[in-house]
């Protein structure tokens, strides 16, 4: 099983073979290993950790919504989140988002992590200050977090996945040491724990080995926006 931790940069979609008639770049620039799919997505206009794994069993555990992985954002939004713990408290709580209730999130204030510039920059408006909140969802529907953060009018400027909590009581998979463009193969206690997700269990059973689906997380598909589990 080859499995790889990849930062992915802005502008470059969950898949490996371009969108027609799109400007967004693809895995294939950064990727030289065949055969390996994205574990859920991140849409083109998200940067950070993003899983590739060659084992179909292992995609489908870490995007399946029954096991409810913990992934953490950093978000950059206009205004300032800190002075509105009423939106805070909603994020946690859930929102309404397309007729259907977000689940309970965690979500705080945090001071500006000191990231390096987007390229290309957010949009800044002189009048309007902006803020970072640290944002992690057990879903990942379409976008979710940019319509959570817009619908308590903290719209989203930048955001990056840094962590994937395996839920095994360990550290989670961090974006730590992986600049833009960068990836690597995870360490061998990082592959042991991946390998235990795939044994059975009493409570969820074992998962079927089933076919790797190019149009969540595979070599192709996903739409411009990189559509699919993400929650980015």
């Amino acid at each position: 099983m080859t499995t790889l931790l990849f930062h992915k940069p802005y502008g470059v979609l969950s898949q490996f073979t371009p969108e027609a008639g799109c400007d967004w770049g693809c895995l294939a620039e950064f990727i030289p290993i065949p055969q390996v799919y994205a574990a859920g997505r991140l849409d083109a206009d998200s940067e950070g950790l993003l899983l590739l794994t060659s084992n179909g069993r292992l995609q489908q555990r870490l995007t399946d919504p029954r096991f409810g992985h913990w992934r953490r954002y950093w978000v950059q939004v206009e205004g300032e989140a800190a002075a509105h713990p009423e939106a805070l408290e909603q994020l946690r709580s859930g929102l309404l988002i397309q007729g259907q209730r977000t689940l309970p999130a965690r979500a705080q204030a945090i001071s500006d992590p000191s990231l390096p510039e987007r390229t290309p920059p957010i949009r800044q408006r002189a009048a309007i200050p902006t803020s970072w909140l640290q944002l992690e969802l057990q879903e990942g529907r379409n976008r979710q977090v940019r319509r959570m953060t817009a619908a308590v009018n903290l719209p989203t400027l930048r955001l990056l996945r840094v962590a994937i909590d395996l839920m095994d009581g360990a550290a989670p998979l961090e974006l730590n040491g992986l600049a833009p463009g960068q990836w690597r193969e995870v360490d061998e206690a990082e592959s042991q724990r991946l390998e235990r997700l795939l044994k059975p269990s009493r409570a969820m059973g074992k998962i079927s080995p089933g076919r790797v689906s190019p149009g969540r997380g595979g070599r192709a598909g996903g739409g411009k926006s990189g559509r699919g589990a993400g929650g980015g």
